[in-house]
């Protein structure tokens, strides 16, 4: 790849992460993104893709995806009862495997970006079963017994909400890359991407009381910096001003940036245990 990833218009990158991304990609191992949620992993792969002009496959995990449906599916059901009907496609078992998003960027004829998201969600064993493919790019499907070899080695992101901590064997062939929270001078840039004509004092307000939220202590969900671009929509869209030192549960809606009831009772608590310090 000789242009090498800087972020995009629509995408602040930090320099540490457009060198984790460079890196990955110069090293030909996965790029495993990690970060608390909202801090923008997700869309990184798809930022990526648009900076390179390159397509992205995306494969969304569940709690019950496998390996092998990355790979491909074969649809028996579907043909047995295509033999009963008779249908003359039954004759070609291609018709009936369902290619997955390793396929399509395997066989793809341009270098693709493949982007594994959220890959903590599956079973403690999925990393591992996916060790071959990564390492070798290609796999056999015994059906049409042929392998199946990547023309192009794709650049792999994949994230992780650290919701189970990944096998040792699978995390020594990425590359690895924490997403920290954005500080206050390149949230200002995120906002400004949002937001070009955003007016200096509602920026500046909005970005403190955001940050004071951030820094409760006991919360059980940190509002992230999607629930701060939606909160700022609200804002601009409802003509509110927030002041400098609005108590943040009363902070207009609040519901943009709390998602949980227990959140908006702790600030609710703690307002009431101020009042009675005399604060």
């Amino acid at each position: 790849m000789s242009k090498k990833f800087q972020g995009t218009q629509d995408y602040i990158a930090t320099d540490d992460l457009s060198i984790a991304v460079n890196a990955s990609v110069t090293l030909e191992k996965p790029l495993l993104i990690k970060g608390e949620p909202g801090t923008g992993k997700t869309m990184l792969a798809q930022e990526i893709a648009k900076a390179l002009n390159m397509q992205i496959y995306t494969w969304y995990i569940k709690s019950t995806t496998t390996a092998q449906q990355g790979l491909y599916e074969y649809d028996a059901v579907a043909r047995l009862r295509d033999s009963q009907l008779g249908e003359e496609r039954v004759h070609d078992i291609r018709n009936y495997i369902v290619k997955g998003p390793l396929w399509k960027a395997f066989e793809s004829d341009k270098q693709v970006v493949l982007l594994i998201d959220e890959i903590d969600k599956a079973d403690i064993e999925f990393p591992n079963d996916l060790l071959l493919e990564i390492d070798k790019m290609e796999f056999y499907c015994y059906e049409l017994q042929e392998a199946v070899k990547a023309k192009h080695r794709p650049i792999i992101l994949i994230t992780s909400n650290n919701e189970k901590e990944l096998p040792d064997a699978f995390l020594r062939r990425c590359f690895f890359h924490y997403i920290r929270f954005p500080e206050s001078e390149t949230m200002q840039k995120i906002v400004d991407v949002h937001f070009p004509n955003i007016q200096e004092d509602l920026m500046n307000t909005a970005l403190n009381a955001f940050y004071r939220v951030r820094e409760t202590q006991g919360l059980k969900k940190k509002p992230s910096t999607s629930e701060l671009i939606d909160w700022i929509r609200l804002l601009k869209l409802g003509n509110q001003k927030v002041k400098e030192h609005t108590p943040a549960h009363e902070l207009p809606y609040l519901g943009a940036l709390l998602k949980n009831e227990q959140d908006i009772e702790l600030l609710l608590r703690m307002a009431k245990m101020g009042l009675k310090r005399g604060y």
